[in-house]
């Protein structure tokens, strides 16, 4: 079993106060804020009762964070994540890492195994229902209602669903005296002896082995989080929106729990690991991205996996503004770019945010506009309603075709008339095909790895994409998006540089570019460099716009117009990814976009 372990001395609940909160001392020394949230949900309660407050101080709690909260120097803060779970984060005193901990109802019972024995016995009796289980919902679905009816009627009020793709909601206190005169449950209630809280813990635990992803499932429960990293046995650590790197409270303490761990895990994501096959990328239920690497003949810390989380909504470019990723002159330039039907890449190292700028930037396409996106795992997030999402998938174990790539999609994307083709990013021979798209006109986004224009082209030309260097001057714009060190010490992700491509000079057999927008990392701010001298904007937008060539440079004062336009929306609170692209359709029906 997973192990959890606190970075302070936990304190011995006391089980009077969680029985009688109300009437309780320690419930009354806490702040209104925490006595509304613990008096509903008692692991709550139960959790803060376990902290050395002394020594730590009192955690403050906020309903929802914001940016300034990752500025605060001593970081002792508790906010609710999804379905009833908290999370508690909390200054290193060592200043190595800072503590995730996770708030989730705990079941401790000296005979746990044969506890839970018990209750797969009487679901045994529930074989009908789960035999109609077709997918992971239809799972959830049954396995709470069998729980309800085991334990009885009136645990389900306190464990109802909630928000996306969940199967636990608000944990709320349950009635011993509701629980045992329901009858039904309450023969194995009474047979166990559970209280309260041990009744939702056991509710939850099941639930969450059986029909989720066991240890993983606060972490997947909480939105601020981005990537989720087990680098084999210990504790797991995790990327934070707010917070950057911090190390969970929670982890694997030998190989063998670690492996059956991850083989458990792969079979639920139906990309089941083998010791022939060890490496594994799969699409997780939420479509978070899961890399897996099974075995410690392979891995000397033994089994490993990684995942980049995905979101309901994506974010915003106003958003992005607003976080400084880029600015608004930069937002509106790039407007032009995709709205004018120019081939983008956004560009950069793993995990430097070229899939969310890439996705923020699709709002500014046509919205009557008709879209393929191509993707080996599917991240691209589009708000239009005319849109082909085409997934390459691998043949199986021992097949010998079966396979489709993301070269025979993009060839069957040309055939579709699209009026924006979108690769999830470009790799191998696709390339080749997507500069003959570019060539005959079809417009195309991409992400790219690669740290610079220079990187960039060299792999382009290089094998295994393969691109004649004649072709490459299709592509049009080039962002470089990194993650740097910003001059407040804090890490963060910024589109260093916005690049023009010129052209191919074939005598020298070298590429002509341009900045148009650069950031300077000392002062965190951007420069227009390309401010009534871009070659995009006077040679080829506002040619396009129609510009006569004396009034070329008219073209500026579009782009400061909807840099405005994008900073009011914002200040106006548009910085919802659908509310934003809603706002921009209209704008642009009506145009004043």
């Amino acid at each position: 079993m997973p192990f959890t372990i606190y970075p302070f001395e936990a304190k011995a609940p006391d089980k009077d106060v969680l029985k009688n909160p109300l009437k309780s001392k320690f419930f009354k020394s806490l702040p209104s804020s925490l006595q509304d949230r613990a008096g509903r949900d008692l692991h709550l309660l139960r959790y803060l009762q376990q902290l050395p407050v002394d020594e730590i101080g009192a955690p403050g709690f906020t309903e929802d964070l914001s940016k300034n909260d990752g500025e605060v120097e001593h970081l002792n803060i508790i906010y609710p994540t999804l379905n009833g779970l908290y999370t508690h984060v909390l200054s290193d005193p060592e200043k190595v890492r800072d503590f995730y901990i996770g708030i989730e109802p705990q079941f401790e019972h000296p005979n746990v195994e044969s506890l839970i024995e018990d209750v797969e016995g009487y679901l045994l009796d529930f074989s009908e229902m789960f035999a109609a289980v077709r997918t992971d919902e239809d799972l959830r679905d049954a396995l709470d209602a069998a729980l309800d009816r085991i334990y009885g009627k009136s645990i389900s009020n306190s464990l109802q669903k909630g928000g996306r793709g969940n199967f636990l909601g608000p944990l709320a206190k349950l009635s011993m005296k509701g629980l045992r005169k329901n009858g039904g449950g309450s023969d194995f209630l009474s047979k166990w002896n559970l209280e309260d809280g041990e009744a939702v813990g056991l509710k939850y635990r099941i639930l969450k082995d059986k029909a989720g992803v066991g240890v993983l499932q606060p972490l997947i429960y909480d939105p601020h989080i981005e990537d989720i990293s087990c680098s084999g046995v210990g504790i797991l650590f995790v990327e934070h929106k707010i917070f950057n790197s911090l190390r969970t409270s929670f982890g694997f303490s030998s190989f063998d729990e670690l492996d059956e761990y991850v083989l458990r895990l792969s079979e639920r994501i139906k990309k089941p690991v083998t010791y022939r096959q060890p490496v594994v990328d799969a699409t997780m239920p939420d479509g978070s991205r899961i890399n897996i690497v099974y075995g410690k003949d392979v891995s000397a810390r033994g089994s490993n996996f990684s995942i980049r989380k995905t979101f309901d909504e994506p974010i915003s470019i106003t958003q992005l503004c607003l976080w400084g990723s880029l600015n608004w002159e930069m937002a509106a330039y790039l407007s032009l770019v995709i709205e004018d039907g120019m081939n983008i890449f956004v560009s950069g190292e793993t995990a430097s945010g070229k899939t969310t700028l890439l996705n923020a930037l699709t709002t500014f396409i046509h919205p009557t506009a008709k879209i393929v996106s191509i993707e080996d795992t599917a991240e691209v997030q589009l708000p239009h309603q005319n849109w082909i999402r085409e997934i390459s998938r691998k043949p199986k174990d021992g097949e010998t075709g079966g396979g489709v790539g993301m070269f025979e999609l993009l060839k069957a994307a040309l055939r579709q008339r699209p009026n924006e083709i979108i690769i999830g990013e470009i790799r191998g021979e696709e390339g080749a095909v997507a500069f003959q798209a570019m060539q005959t006109g079809h417009a195309c986004m991409a992400t790219f790895h690669a740290s610079s224009i220079q990187k960039l082209v060299q792999r382009l030309t290089g094998h295994p994409i393969n691109i004649p260097k004649m072709y490459v001057d299709n592509l049009n714009c080039v962002a470089i998006q990194t993650a740097v060190r910003l001059p407040t010490g804090k890490e963060g992700r910024r589109a260093v540089s916005v690049n023009e491509i010129v052209g191919y000079d074939s005598e020298s057999e070298s590429f002509s570019f341009v900045e148009a927008f650069q950031w300077d990392p000392s002062v965190d701010k951007f420069t227009f460099s390309g401010n009534m001298n871009s070659f995009l904007l006077e040679k080829k937008i506002a040619v396009m716009r129609g510009y006569p060539f004396a009034k070329r440079r008219q073209i500026y004062s579009l782009l400061q117009r909807r840099a405005r336009v994008l900073n009011k929306l914002a200040d106006s609170g548009v910085t919802g990814f659908e509310d934003l692209y809603k706002l921009l359709a209209k704008a642009n029906r009506e145009g004043i976009f």
